[in-house]
C-alpha cells in the first residue's frame, strides 16, 4: 500500500484532558418542586436564556473540541528501515498482494506498535503504520509510521523516533519475547520530507523495476518526452537487483524547473523515503554529456519525484541496470607516479564507502599527492568533517576544494590516503594524482606554495592567487608601477580607483577623488547627500539616484530607468526576465525562454566547455572554408554578430548570405550530431555606421533562412534592454572555437574564459584613446585569458541569476591574451533599439 494514498485516519481515544461531560438529572417527583403560584414571565425568560447559554457553551466546546482543536494537531510521518534477522527473503515478498508479504507486514506492523508502546512519548500518539517493502539481508522492511502530534512537540517525537533503535535492543534484551516474535536490529526511522506530504496532489504513480544480468531498464517522467510532466503530481520508482549485485542509475535528462521547492527529483539509497539515506535532490538541468549517474550500497533504490501546480517541464529519463557488488576499493599503489580516484568518479560515489589507498615511492624519495579534482561537499557537513572525507596525514579534507589547491607531502617514501561516505548524500568525489618528489628541492625551477603546490616562478607577487592560498602574494616587495596595499599585497596599477576593492583593505580606491562619506555617488560623477536617494528629485541630474527605490512603479522616466510596455517606468535596476513582476502589465517579464544553460558541476587560458553550457552560441562557416566567426541566438530566426565578420575581401563577399552556413548546437568542430542543425542565411544586416578602422559600431544580424526549434542544446541568450546595467568587476563569459594563442590554431571544441569587466577609464587609458561610448571591455589583465581569432561576433555572456544576457559581441583587441591589453566588446545595450526595429526580438 503507497504511503501517500494510504488513508490514515485519525481518531482520537480518550483523552482525559479533552473530556468534557454535562449531566442532566431529572426530577423524581416535579410536584415537590412547583410552587404554589405557576412562574411569573420574568422567571419563564430567564430560564430559556439560562437554558439557551448553557446550550450555546455546549455546542462551542464540541466544535472546539471536534473541529478547531483536532485540525491544530500536526500530521507527522516517519519513514524507517529494520533488519528482520530471524527471517529469509522469498520471492513473495516483492509483492505486495502476496498472502506471504501480508503475513510478515501484519507481524512488523504488530511489532512496532510494541516498540512504540515502550515510549511515553510516542504510544500517546501514535495512530497506525504501513510497510512498503521487503528486500534481502536476511528480510529489510521498509515502513511508514504516522503520528499526530500537538504542536510544538514535533521536536521532541522527532528526538523519540531518532532513538528507536535503542527501544528495540533493550526490549530484545530485557523483556520476554514470544517465540514468534521477529528478531530486529539496524531499526533507522527520520521523519519523511514533508513536501511528500502535500495535500495538494491530485494524482500519484508507483512504479517497480527490477532489473536483471545484461539487461537494460528504462525509468521516466510520464510523459516523456512528448509532453511536460503532469502538475501537483507525486511519483515513485523502487529499483531492484538481483543478491549481490548495486543498482546503477543514469539520468541521460534531467530537465525540471530551477526551484526544488516546486519540483524536484530524490534518489534514496532505500525502499522507502529515508531522509538518512537520500543520496541526492535535483532540479533544474543537468549536462547531458556528463549526466547524474548514482550506484546503491545495497540491492534497492528509491527514486521519487514531487510537482506543483506550474512550470511543468520535460522531465526526466534515466536507464537501470546492475552492476555486480565491488567488494573491496583503495589498494597499493607503487611506483615514480600514478593516479587514483574515488570509486565511480567522475560519476557519484556510493553512499556507506570506505576505501584505503598505501602509497610507496621509491626509498629517499617522499610522496606528493595532488587532488586535481575535489568534489564532496553534502548538506549538513561541518568544517570537522564529520560526514563524507578524505583523510590524508592524519588530516581529514571534506567540501568542494578549487582544482589542485589540496595537496599534502609526507615525510618518507610512504603515504596513506582513505576515503569515507556515509549512509546520505553522495557527490563526485575526487581525482588525485601521485609522484616521488626530492624532499630538498620539491619545485625544481619553480615557486613552492605553502600548499605544496608548484607554480611558475613568473607568478609571484604579480597581485593574483595562483597558489589558490595566497602564499605567492605574501612577502612581496611591490614593484615601482603596482599599488602596494597596506596589507601587504600588491596589485596591478590599473586597478586603482576602479570602483572595485581589489586590495581587500581599500587601499587601490583611496584619494580617487571620489565621494566623501555620507553622500552618494551618481554615475556621471556628481556627488549628493546620501538622503536624497529615492526622495523623488533627480537630484544626480541623471536620475541615478532615484534607482532601485521601494516604490517599483510610477517614477518619472529617464535614461537609467526600465520602461515597461505600458509606457511606465520603474525604479528597478535589471527587473527584467528576474522571476518577479515589476510592471504593472507584467511586461519585464515577457519573452523570457532565453539564457537558461544546462547545469553544469578558460578561448585563451580557457578551458573546454561542456555540451550545453552556452547553447545559443552559433559557429558560422564561410563555405568551403570552414569557422571564421561566431554570433549569438537572439530568436528562432535571428542572430547577432560583429560587423566585421561580414566585411567582403578580395576573394569572397561576407556581405552575402550565400556565403555562409551556418551551425547551431555545435559542440566541436567537425563533429555533426543530432544535436546540430544547420541553417542557411536569409539576409546579413549590418549596423550602418561601422568603421572599419576603428571598429565602432561592430554588429551586424542575421536572418536565418527557417528558424529553429529550441532543445537543450540551441536556445536564445537574453537581449538586456536599453538600460540594463552591467557593473564593473562583474564576471562574464567569453566562449568560443577561435585561436587558442596568439598566433596559433582555432580550438576543437567550444572554449569557455571567465574573465570580468573593466572600468571604461581605466580601459581607455590602457588602449590608448581608442574606447568609444560603444564599446566595452573585459579581461584578466594579467593576461592569459582572451578572446582571439576566430572568436570574433560571439557573445560576452553575463549571468543574471538564472540567466545570461548579451552584455557584448567579441569585437576587436591588441593581439590576444597580452598583459594590460583586455578585450573590447561592441556594448549591445547601445544597440537595442536597432535590434528591435530590424527584428521585432
Amino acid at each position: 500500500m503507497d504511503y501517500m494514498d494510504s488513508g490514515l485516519k485519525y481518531t482520537p481515544g480518550k483523552d482525559k484532558d479533552w473530556e468534557t461531560g454535562v449531566q442532566f438529572l431529572q426530577a423524581s417527583d416535579n410536584r415537590k418542586l412547583e410552587k404554589k403560584k405557576g412562574p411569573g414571565k420574568i422567571g419563564i425568560l430567564i430560564g430559556v436564556l439560562i437554558l439557551a447559554a448553557v446550550i450555546a457553551l455546549i455546542t462551542g466546546l464540541l466544535v472546539w473540541h471536534f473541529h478547531f482543536r483536532k485540525n491544530a494537531w500536526v500530521k507527522r510521518m516517519y519513514a524507517g528501515t529494520m533488519q528482520i534477522t530471524n527471517q529469509q527473503f522469498i520471492k513473495a515478498y516483492e509483492n505486495s498482494d502476496s498472502s506471504e508479504f501480508k503475513a510478515l507486514a501484519k507481524q512488523v506492523k504488530s511489532q512496532l506498535k510494541v516498540i512504540y508502546s515502550r515510549s511515553p512519548e510516542l504510544s500517546k500518539y501514535y495512530v497506525d503504520s504501513t510497510v512498503q517493502d521487503f528486500s534481502e539481508g536476511s528480510v529489510i522492511a521498509y515502513y511508514l509510521s504516522e503520528f499526530r502530534v500537538p504542536p510544538g512537540k514535533e521536536a521532541a517525537i522527532d528526538n523519540a523516533m531518532a532513538s528507536v533503535g535503542t527501544l528495540v535492543d533493550k526490549g530484545q534484551r530485557f523483556m520476554q519475547m514470544p517465540s514468534s516474535s521477529l528478531i530486529l536490529k539496524d531499526v533507522v526511522s527520520s521523519v519523511l520530507d514533508s513536501r511528500m506530504l502535500s495535500r495538494s496532489f491530485s494524482n500519484y504513480y508507483r512504479f517497480s523495476e527490477h532489473t536483471k544480468t545484461n539487461y537494460n531498464g528504462q525509468i521516466q517522467s510520464p510523459g516523456f518526452p512528448n509532453s511536460p510532466y503532469p502538475p501537483n503530481t507525486f511519483m515513485q520508482w523502487q529499483l531492484r537487483a538481483d543478491p549481490n549485485n548495486n543498482i546503477k542509475l543514469e539520468f541521460d535528462t534531467m530537465d525540471l524547473e530551477g526551484n526544488c521547492k516546486n519540483d524536484f527529483v530524490k534518489v534514496y539509497d532505500s525502499l522507502v523515503a529515508l531522509e538518512s539515506r537520500v543520496m541526492k535532490e535535483m532540479c533544474g538541468q543537468y549536462s547531458p554529456i556528463d549526466p547524474p549517474t548514482f550506484v546503491s550500497s545495497g540491492n534497492v533504490m528509491l527514486v521519487t519525484m514531487a510537482t506543483d501546480d506550474e512550470n511543468n517541464y520535460p522531465g526526466f529519463r534515466a536507464k537501470v541496470t546492475q552492476v555486480q557488488h565491488a567488494t573491496t576499493c583503495g589498494g597499493q599503489l607503487k611506483g615514480e607516479r600514478g593516479t587514483f580516484t574515488s570509486p565511480n568518479f567522475p560519476n557519484y560515489y556510493p553512499p556507506q564507502t570506505s576505501c584505503h589507498w598505501s602509497i610507496e615511492v621509491p626509498t629517499g624519495k617522499a610522496v606528493k599527492v595532488t587532488f586535481t579534482k575535489f568534489l564532496m561537499s553534502e548538506p549538513g557537513q561541518t568544517k570537522d568533517c564529520r560526514k563524507d572525507y578524505v583523510e590524508i596525514n592524519n588530516k581529514k579534507v571534506c567540501g568542494e576544494q578549487p582544482d589542485q589547491t589540496v595537496v599534502e607531502t609526507s615525510n618518507t617514501n610512504k603515504m596513506s590516503v582513505t576515503f569515507f561516505s556515509d549512509a546520505s548524500y553522495v557527490n563526485r568525489g575526487f581525482s588525485a594524482e601521485f609522484e616521488a618528489i626530492d624532499l630538498k628541492d620539491p619545485c625544481p625551477n619553480q615557486f613552492q606554495c605553502r600548499n605544496m603546490h608548484c607554480i611558475n616562478s613568473a607568478l609571484k607577487c604579480d597581485g593574483w592567487n595562483d597558489c589558490g592560498d595566497m602564499s605567492d602574494e605574501i612577502n612581496c616587495n611591490c614593484k615601482a608601477d603596482d599599488i602596494s596595499c597596506k596589507n601587504g599585497l600588491c596589485k596591478p596599477m590599473f586597478w586603482r580607483c576602479d570602483g572595485i576593492n581589489d586590495c581587500g583593505d581599500g587601499t587601490d580606491e583611496l584619494n580617487c577623488g571620489g565621494c566623501k562619506s555620507g553622500e552618494l555617488t551618481c554615475q556621471n560623477g556628481k556627488c549628493v547627500s546620501d538622503k536624497t536617494h529615492c526622495d523623488g528629485r533627480d537630484d544626480c541630474g541623471d536620475g541615478s539616484d532615484e534607482l532601485n527605490c521601494p516604490k517599483s512603479s510610477g517614477v518619472s522616466c529617464t535614461d537609467l530607468t526600465f520602461r515597461c510596455k505600458n509606457n511606465k517606468c520603474i525604479s528597478k535596476v535589471n527587473p527584467e526576465c528576474d522571476e518577479i513582476s515589476d510592471c504593472d502589465d507584467g511586461s519585464d517579464e515577457e519573452n523570457c525562454d532565453c539564457g537558461k544553460t544546462v547545469k553544469s558541476a578558460r578561448i585563451v587560458g580557457g578551458q573546454d566547455a561542456e555540451v550545453g553550457d552556452f547553447p545559443w552560441q552559433v559557429s558560422l562557416h564561410a563555405k568551403n572554408f570552414g569557422h571564421v566567426c561566431g554570433a549569438s541566438l537572439i530568436s528562432p530566426q535571428w542572430l547577432v554578430t560583429a560587423a566585421h565578420c561580414v566585411q567582403d575581401d578580395s576573394k569572397t563577399r561576407y556581405s552575402q548570405p550565400g556565403a555562409w552556413e551556418v551551425y547551431l548546437g555545435l559542440h566541436t568542430q567537425r563533429k555533426i550530431d543530432g544535436h546540430v542543425v544547420k541553417r542557411n542565411l536569409k539576409q546579413i544586416i549590418c549596423h550602418p555606421n561601422y568603421n572599419e578602422h576603428t571598429y565602432d559600431n561592430d554588429i551586424a544580424l542575421m536572418e536565418l533562412d527557417s528558424p529553429v526549434t529550441y532543445s537543450n542544446f540551441i536556445k536564445p541568450i537574453c537581449l538586456p534592454s536599453a538600460q540594463h546595467d552591467f557593473p564593473v568587476g562583474n564576471s562574464v563569459w567569453i566562449t568560443g572555437w577561435g585561436a587558442t594563442r596568439e598566433g596559433g590554431f582555432a580550438a576543437t571544441v567550444l572554449q569557455k574564459a571567465e574573465v570580468r569587466i573593466i572600468n571604461g577609464t581605466v580601459c581607455n587609458s590602457l588602449m590608448g584613446g581608442q574606447i568609444t561610448s560603444r564599446m566595452l571591455c573585459a579581461g584578466v589583465l594579467s593576461g592569459g585569458v582572451d578572446a582571439c581569432q576566430g572568436d570574433s561576433g560571439g557573445p560576452l555572456s553575463s549571468p543574471a541569476g538564472s540567466r545570461m544576457f548579451l552584455a557584448g559581441v567579441v569585437s576587436w583587441g591588441d593581439g590576444c591574451a597580452r598583459r594590460n591589453k583586455p578585450g573590447i566588446y561592441t556594448t549591445v545595450t547601445k544597440f537595442r533599439a536597432w535590434i528591435k526595429e530590424k527584428t521585432g526580438v
